[in-house]
């Protein structure tokens, strides 16, 4: 199904260079639409430079994952996955200039819940604001619907994606059928799933395969725990007479760790002025998202526990 699928003819890209200048030709194209609007008293310091933008988008990104694992009922893993993945298509060609990601990422939960069938109504979906009030509540979920249909326009009706949960179940299942010298495949399950959760805040759904990402998740796994799985590849997995495919092997598992490895969290100093910084651009050119109803003002309201966790971790203090 992936290799026919939408997935992998529209959202694969060769190069990490290749995400990036997507991302650079979208903070180009909104300062160039503002700067041609005629508005008084423009100004280029206005604009979130390129690498402030990461920042944020590394920042909400966060916020999205925390609200989606404290989620009651429990979010599936692909639900999840589907979520994050949706999140960063629409801002491959979309600045946080122009739609606030506040509002973008609870979209991108609710529509991801949606495609992967995961049965909550939207009132269940907004109750998880735990901090907001009903009135508020009702006020965020206007704006989810307000916004669901662009997402979906962004996203080029592409709502199918592969996440790598599925592969690495069927690659845990043939290691307990077909290569007997691990005796407990079950003992890399949760190396292995802390590995893509990592991934999964980087580029790497956009640069490979699931089932890439999930060999690779389970070979590290066993890398950490001291197990060598070379005779898996060779036999198990037809590669010992195909040098090629398994140097390509290798060369994609360097490259997703070293994306992994390169990732940071962004200082709460930073957070905190591209925060100011990202108000003031939609208020002072009442972008798509200002004109909209404004439900969801305080960052702090995702959930009590991700709330708790990022003053310890981020000592994030809401500027709204």
């Amino acid at each position: 199904m992936y290799h026919n699928s939408s997935h992998k003819k529209f959202w694969i890209f060769d190069t990490e260079d290749a995400v990036e200048l997507l991302r650079c030709e979208a903070n180009r194209k909104f300062r160039s639409k503002m700067s041609t609007s005629g508005k008084p008293g423009l100004k280029e310091a206005m604009f979130l430079e390129r690498h402030e933008e990461r920042v944020l988008f590394r920042y909400y990104e966060k916020r999205l994952l925390d609200f989606c694992n404290v989620f009651k009922p429990a979010m599936p893993k692909s639900v999840v996955g589907t979520a994050i993945m949706f999140f960063r298509r629409f801002y491959l060609n979309n600045s946080l200039m122009e739609y606030h990601p506040r509002i973008i990422m609870f979209t991108c939960a609710y529509l991801s819940c949606k495609v992967d069938e995961f049965n909550v109504s939207s009132t269940q979906f907004v109750g998880n604001l735990v901090q907001e009030t009903p009135a508020g509540q009702e006020r965020v979920l206007e704006q989810i619907l307000e916004f669901e249909l662009l997402l979906i326009q962004q996203l080029n009706f592409h709502l199918v994606v592969h996440t790598p949960y599925r592969p690495m179940e069927g690659l845990l299942i043939d290691i307990k059928t077909r290569y007997p010298p691990l005796e407990n495949p079950e003992s890399l399950r949760k190396s292995a799933d802390d590995f893509l959760t990592r991934a999964s805040t980087t580029d790497t759904g956009l640069l490979f395969s699931p089932s890439q990402i999930a060999l690779t998740a389970i070979l590290n796994s066993a890398s950490r725990a001291g197990l060598s799985m070379d005779s898996y590849l060779t036999e198990c997995m037809g590669m010992k007479d195909n040098k090629e495919t398994l140097l390509k092997l290798h060369e994609s598992m360097r490259r997703m760790k070293k994306l992994i490895k390169e990732y940071e969290l962004p200082k709460p100093e930073e957070v905190n002025a591209y925060k100011e910084k990202l108000e003031r651009v939609h208020a002072e050119f009442n972008t798509t998202t200002n004109k909209r109803k404004r439900g969801y003002e305080e960052d702090g309201h995702v959930a009590k526990e991700p709330r708790i966790a990022e003053e310890e971790e981020w000592t994030d203090e809401d500027l709204l």
